[in-house]
Parts: C-alpha cells; sequence; structure tokens
C-alpha cells in the first residue's frame, strides 16, 4: 500500500466510436504487453479462439487492430448466434484464473450489462441471455480490456464524449435502432455523454459502451496528467471521413502540490428540499443515486419555513451525470424543481485488497492514512461465523494493519 496519491490513468477518445476490440487494441498501441494480455484470457480456459495483434492504418494513423478469430464449428454455433445466460458468463469469470483486478473489472462490466438487458427485455437480470455480448469473442474482448489495464498498471479510467450513428442496425433480434436499445441505456444509466455523428454504422457497440460506462471514473475532456504514452485501436472498416480508430492516453497524476492537479477535479452537486417524502422512499433514491454513478449522496435534516421539518437530498457527482441523477431525484421525490452548483474535490488516491478473516475472504479499502472495511463483505462473514459485525470489522482492520507492517517497506 502506497503513501502517496500517484494515480496512472487511461482518457479514452471515442472521437469515432468505441467497441471491446478497439479498446484492447488501443492499450495494447499504447504499451500493455500483449503476450501478458493473451495469458491473462488464456485464464478463462476457454479454447476455439485465436487473438491476432496487426499494424495497420485508419485515414492515416497508424494503429494496432485486435482480431479475435473464433472456430464457430468448434462451439457448435449451428442454431443462430451464440448466446450464454449471464450467470453462466460470470460463472467462467469466478472459475477463470484471474488476477483479482481483472476479474472483479469484468465482472462489473457483465453485471452491467446484465441489469441493462434485463431492463430492456423485463427479465430478472441472472437469467438474461447474452447474445452478441456472450459470445466468445465478446467475453475475450472485455478480459483482454480489464489485463491490459494491468499491464499498464491503470488505476482509473476516464472517457471523453462517445459517438454513436443514426438509422437502424440488425441483431439476433432483428431490425433495432440504432444506437442499440443496450447501448442508449447504458449511456443513460453513466450518464455519460454522446454525440451523433454522420453514419448509419453502428459505431458504439454495447460492449464498447459497458466497458466505459462501468469503468470510467469520469466523463470529458482529458484530465491533467502528465502523458506517458499514446495508443490507437482500430476499427475493422477504414473509413474516409474519420480515422476508426479509439485513441487512449495513458499518464500519471499525482496529489495535491505537484503542479500536475492542484486546482482539483471539477464535480457538480446537485440538491432538493423536500418535505412530504418518507425515509424509505430517501433512502431508495440515494441507493438508486449511487448505482447511477453518483460520487455521494446524502440526506440532511433540515427546518423549513412555519418550522416545517424537511430533508435536503444532496448528490455530488460529474457534471456530465448531472442531467441523469437530476432527472432521478425529481423521478423518485416529486420535487417541484432542483438546484445544482460547481465545486472542486480532491479524491484521495486509495486501493483496494482483501483480507482473510477465519476463512473469508473481506475487501478493505486502503489509502495513506486510513483502511475501510468493506462492510457488506464483514456483515456477511458475520452472519456466516455467527458472530457479532463489530468482531469481524475489527478483526478485518488488524488483519490490514499486520499485512501493513509485515510489509517490506523502502529505505533511503
Amino acid at each position: 500500500m502506497s503513501d502517496t496519491a500517484d494515480c496512472n490513468i487511461a482518457w479514452f477518445n471515442c472521437h469515432a466510436g468505441v467497441a471491446g476490440d478497439m479498446t484492447m487494441a488501443s492499450l495494447v498501441d499504447a504499451g500493455a504487453d500483449p503476450d501478458e494480455v493473451a495469458s491473462t484470457i488464456a485464464g478463462l480456459g476457454v479454447d476455439g479462439y485465436a487473438l491476432l495483434f496487426e499494424r495497420v492504418q485508419r485515414c492515416g494513423v497508424e494503429a494496432t487492430w485486435a482480431n479475435v478469430v473464433v472456430d464457430h464449428d468448434h462451439h457448435d454455433h449451428d442454431h443462430g448466434p451464440p448466446h450464454r445466460p449471464a450467470r453462466e458468463v460470470l460463472a467462467l469469470l469466478d472459475a477463470a484464473d484471474l488476477p483479482a483486478r481483472v476479474r472483479e473489472r469484468a465482472r462489473r462490466v457483465f453485471l452491467r450489462l446484465a441489469e441493462v438487458e434485463g431492463d430492456i427485455h423485463g427479465v430478472d437480470p441472472a437469467e438474461v441471455e447474452f447474445h452478441e455480448v456472450g459470445a466468445l469473442d465478446s467475453i475475450v474482448d472485455v478480459v483482454g480490456v480489464c489485463a491490459a489495464l494491468e499491464s499498464l498498471d491503470i488505476d482509473e479510467v476516464w472517457c471523453s464524449p462517445i459517438a454513436v450513428g443514426h438509422g437502424e442496425i440488425r441483431s439476433s433480434h432483428g431490425l433495432i435502432p440504432n444506437p442499440a436499445p443496450a447501448t442508449v441505456a447504458l449511456l443513460a444509466g453513466a450518464g455519460a455523454p454522446s454525440r451523433g455523428i454522420d453514419t448509419t454504422m453502428e459505431v458504439s457497440t454495447p460492449t464498447g459502451v459497458a466497458l466505459m460506462a462501468t469503468l470510467a471514473t469520469g466523463f470529458g475532456a482529458m484530465p491533467a496528467m502528465s502523458t506517458v504514452s499514446v495508443g490507437y485501436g482500430a476499427g475493422t472498416a477504414d473509413t474516409s471521413e474519420r480515422a476508426n480508430v479509439v485513441q487512449v492516453v495513458a499518464g500519471r497524476r499525482s496529489g495535491p502540490g505537484d503542479g500536475v492537479d492542484d486546482e482539483g477535479t471539477p464535480v457538480a452537486l446537485v440538491e432538493a428540499n423536500v418535505d412530504d417524502v418518507s425515509g424509505e422512499v430517501l433512502a431508495h433514491t440515494i441507493g438508486r443515486l449511487l448505482a447511477a454513478g453518483a460520487h455521494d449522496a446524502w440526506i440532511t435534516p433540515i427546518v423549513m419555513k412555519k418550522g416545517r421539518p424537511a430533508n435536503t437530498v444532496s448528490v455530488l457527482c460529474d457534471p456530465a451525470a448531472v442531467e441523469a441523477l437530476r432527472s432521478i431525484v425529481l423521478h423518485e421525490t416529486g420535487s417541484l424543481g432542483v438546484r445544482a452548483s460547481m465545486l472542486r474535490r480532491w479524491p484521495q488516491q486509495r486501493t483496494e485488497t482483501t483480507v482473510d478473516v477465519e476463512g473469508h475472504t473481506i475487501r478493505v479499502k486502503v489509502a495513506a492514512h486510513r483502511a475501510k472495511v468493506e462492510f457488506d463483505d464483514a456483515a456477511a462473514a458475520a452472519v456466516s461465523l455467527d458472530l457479532p459485525v463489530r468482531v469481524v470489522l475489527d478483526r478485518a482492520a488488524r488483519a490490514v494493519e499486520e499485512t501493513e507492517i509485515a510489509r517490506p517497506h523502502d529505505t533511503p
């Protein structure tokens, strides 16, 4: 665990759209070790595919193309497009021999996809049948992106506004709008900015957008950092209007005082006063806001005119997410209006580790001067061990301290 606020960042410029293979290729082009990426994907324990990286040009821009070649005969897909239930994909990830952060990131991407597809088709997320995104090449893309991020030791992902096409596209369900319903739902859920470009191609796929919507810390212009490398991941088509590439800029940001991010990160504070909403509804609203990507959300008791007791719903979020989160506040509380103001924040860099408490793995968020045990993990362990949760929390905290004491430290 580091005592610094150093942070490795990858900012993706999706000026021509985004897809899983383009994202993976951009990271390899930026310096991720292709052999390490391939070796990590092999930890899935599946065969019947080949992963090839090739140098190509798109509109005169040198780029890397990631070509996932699937042996469909090997997988016996004789009855239409390949598909897998969401639970099967998640079970595959759980059983795979993957680095912890690769597994965690990949699981979050597919969980987000399952939630979106469940809403669209009106089924339980666990019962969602992945079609295109459940195909082997999409699984390889997602795990490959997470493996490439790990190869570059990327802590934070940031993303530009995402380009989308128009018209209609063919899917396993027939002709559907472009951008696809899942793509739009992912953008909306993350409060991710997007812009239309003049093409009927599906320039942004559900897999590509899911990666950004799930992994991105924020959206917008490139954040302040010291650039280390740049990469370009090519799409299959070579169009004449614009370079069909995803650009990634990888760099490093240190803590306040290094001259890079002294001005902090811009954030928006969205608030509404409500005096006729129950505590249960407020708790549900907070849950929805956090699930939609808010940095934080909370309730503050207040006293309004004529002595009426009330509450302020407060949401801290990226500026690009204001519209989506404002809509949630209005929809859930019935408030007649909201207000917003711009602030700046200086988040402390943190990492996640795990400790073992009597055979139970518990996640812990670690910052420079403190560690916070994941309560849900501790609560689950407490039930299983028949112990008070405070005891499990204390043991997990002491396990972190012992790990830190035992860890070798650099000497001057």
